[in-house]
């Protein structure tokens, strides 16, 4: 549609989609309320210029680009319902984009109302709009146009506001069309990264820059590049080097200056590599900080034209499409602003280095570049195109207030007893956003859909997140090792729904487990269970306790020596006659030898007595010898008389005993002895 055509209020593109009231025009497009008459809900569509729909490339690369951003589901991505081609009334055709209404206005209303932003709330827009830019980077999807306009504020839940990132793809679609050439091209100049001043082209790192810049406007409130032409600035981003933000508005922390200047290198390999990890080095600035997010505030968006208004806009010579002269949208907003094109061929995007001028020679100023002066003699017509580009960006807001009029509500489908992936499809297709998590089940096949939350046939808005409970199967034991501690085998067999229990019976004693830790579980680890059976763990009661060792036969001090090695304490129990073990000597101990669960043990010695041989001997030694060893000589005479009382004569010789020679007995045993003569 050119801006001489009439007003498609009323009109029917696709056979689906109704066109109502004129919300806003830019310099490639208009946005229009609508109505989505097979789903009766409110949408808002961007119709492109005519030029554009009659431009197969345009045509081809708007649709794969459409569908690329209709992927997107994400809280801060306005999201794309649909894209087509509508043949019109046989005149011409027109190329149109189906979007979400969005009730607010744009980031670029806020800075012009508010000015430059509190660091709180800069930051608070900042997230949200990397976290959209990484989702799209993680995608393959790269924007290319990072600015304020594409920046929408809606009214979320209590009224706060909900930031939205708008206009996927569309400057790669565009660029594509026959109107502009391989020597052109299109962007925002302010918010250029160098290289696609250079070269054109650009990737995530580009739309780091975009946002750096997005950042740095938002704290100084002003974009770091400022001229009469698109030409001046986009020198400025090729050649030099943004300022800190502390430059333009002191007091601004030297961790935010840093992050502003990461993003905004000229090398883009200097940069953060895309948006998500921007995102990263952001939030730990805030954390770092100390500053915590805050409310956003919904703009009001700017009055949009009457359906009925027609703006006359002289059409600009393909020649003079490369012309990077775009006046500036407010008089106290120096530069360009607006998606346009550039020319990269003439002049150069980078400028050598200034050479000190001859003796009586004058630097030449830069301003004298015969493409500047053209700009500048052409920068009154091409005011109006400023003005309607500036309406086009704020285009597409300000209209949600019709999207809760109705038509916004979708049923939750019927995906219980489906595999995850095809529930994924179904809920996708009715425009719901699946969050798929697992829960184990006794009787659903892994894979398979339990539940969603909300239930199936519970009305939801349309890229409301659905949970899909997906079963992970039913629970085994899980793999525990020997000396994990007690609350950690708790809270593993937890996690997989299974009840821990614990049993004394179970506990035993083990020389390589620590005491108190787990020594075994039951049933096996990776045995299957039913959700809520019991796993018995058994735990070590440490190493096994030593018995008391053997010491009879020994020494006295030779026991207590071995009993004390082995970490007993050994104490003196008293003596006892023993038959095989001589006085002196251990005959056993209490407890006694190989018992266990004890620390003292009494040891008892032998006082048994071993007799000596006397035979041979003199009755006096032999008396004598007996005496010594405890015992008590007695006689009897034999063949002389002598009887067990006659002990007069002691001048004899012993020729026989009783016990015998190395007999034990106990201490004070009589020894028999007959003798001669």
């Amino acid at each position: 549609m050119t801006r001489t055509e009439p007003t498609l209020t009323g009109a029917l593109l696709d056979r689906r989609y109704r066109v109502d009231k004129l919300l806003a025009r830019g310099g490639m497009s208009s946005v229009h309320r609508g109505v989505d008459t097979r789903l009766d809900r409110p949408v808002a569509i961007k119709i492109m210029d005519r030029q554009f729909a009659e431009d197969r490339s345009f045509v081809d690369r708007f649709e794969l680009e459409a569908r690329a951003a209709a992927r997107l589901h994400h809280p801060n991505v306005v999201a794309v319902h649909d894209q087509g081609v509508d043949p019109g009334d046989g005149e011409y055709t027109r190329a149109f984009l189906v979007m979400e209404l969005v009730d607010g206005g744009t980031l670029r209303d806020l800075l012009d109302a508010e000015g430059a932003l509190d660091i709180h709330l800069a930051l608070s827009i900042a997230e949200p709009v990397l976290s959209a830019l990484a989702a799209a980077h993680t995608a393959g999807l790269v924007h290319r146009d990072v600015k304020p306009e594409n920046v929408l504020i809606g009214r979320g839940q209590g009224g706060n506001g909900t930031v939205k990132v708008g206009d996927f793809g569309l400057v790669r679609a565009v660029a594509s069309a026959g109107t502009t050439s391989s020597s052109v091209i299109l962007g925002t100049v302010a918010y250029l990264s160098p290289e696609q001043v250079a070269t054109g082209q650009t990737s995530a790192p580009g739309d780091v820059y975009s946002a750096g810049i997005l950042l740095y406007e938002m704290l100084t409130g002003h974009a770091p590049y400022t001229g009469d032409t698109a030409l001046s600035v986009a020198y400025r981003h090729v050649n030099d080097d943004v300022p800190a933000p502390s430059t333009a508005r002191p007091g601004i922390p030297p961790a935010l200056d840093e992050l502003v200047l990461r993003a905004t290198r000229r090398d883009p390999q200097e940069r953060p590599q895309d948006a998500g990890a921007f995102l990263q080095e952001l939030n730990q600035v805030r954390t770092e900080l100390g500053i915590a997010p805050v409310p956003v505030p919904v703009p009001a968006a700017p009055e949009a034209p009457e359906p009925d208004t027609v703006v006359n806009v002289p059409s600009v010579p393909d020649a003079e499409r490369t012309v990077p002269a775009i006046p500036a949208v407010r008089p106290d907003s120096p530069g360009p602003r607006g998606t346009r094109a550039l020319s990269r061929t003439a002049p150069p995007p980078a400028m050598p280095p200034r050479q000190a001028p001859a003796d009586g020679e004058q630097q030449p100023p830069i301003q004298e570049h015969p493409d500047l002066a053209e700009a500048q003699r052409r920068r009154k017509r091409l005011i109006a195109i400023g003005v309607v580009v500036a309406l086009l960006l704020a285009g597409g807001i300000g209209t949600a207030v019709w999207w809760f009029n109705g038509g916004r509500w979708v049923a939750v489908p019927q995906v219980a007893g489906a595999q995850q992936d095809l529930a994924e499809r179904k809920l996708r297709a009715a425009e719901l956003v699946p969050q798929v998590v697992q829960e184990r089940h006794n009787t659903a096949a892994s894979g398979t859909v339990i539940r969603t939350e909300p239930a199936a046939g519970t009305d939801a808005l349309i890229g409301d997140k659905v949970r899909v409970v997906v079963s992970a199967g039913k629970p085994t034991v899980p793999s525990i090792d020997p000396g994990t501690s007690v609350a950690r085998a708790e809270q593993a067999i937890r996690d997989v729904q299974l009840e821990p229990r614990r049993d004394p019976n179970a506990d035993d004693f083990s020389a390589t487990v620590p005491e108190g830790a787990v020594l075994s579980v039951s049933p096996q680890p990776g045995t299957p269970a039913n959700i809520g059976d019991p796993v018995t763990i058994g735990v070590s009661k440490g190493p096994p306790p030593t018995p008391v060792p053997t010491v009879q036969g020994k020494s006295k001090e030779q026991a207590f020596q071995e009993l004390r090695a082995a970490g007993f304490e050994p104490f003196e129990a008293g003596e006892e006659f023993s038959k095989e073990i001589e006085a002196g000597k251990v005959t056993r101990t209490d407890p006694a030898a190989g018992a266990v669960g004890t620390k003292r043990v009494g040891v008892f010695v032998s006082n048994s007595v071993r007799v000596p041989s006397v035979v041979g001997r003199s009755i006096q030694d032999a008396v004598r010898l007996l005496s010594e060893s405890g015992l008590e000589p007695r006689f009897q005479g034999r063949g002389n008389g002598r009887g067990d009382d006659d002990d007069d004569d002691r001048f004899g010789i012993v020729v026989q005993q009783e016990p015998n020679p190395g007999k034990l007995v106990k201490t004070g045993s009589k020894v028999r002895m007959r003798t001669l003569p």
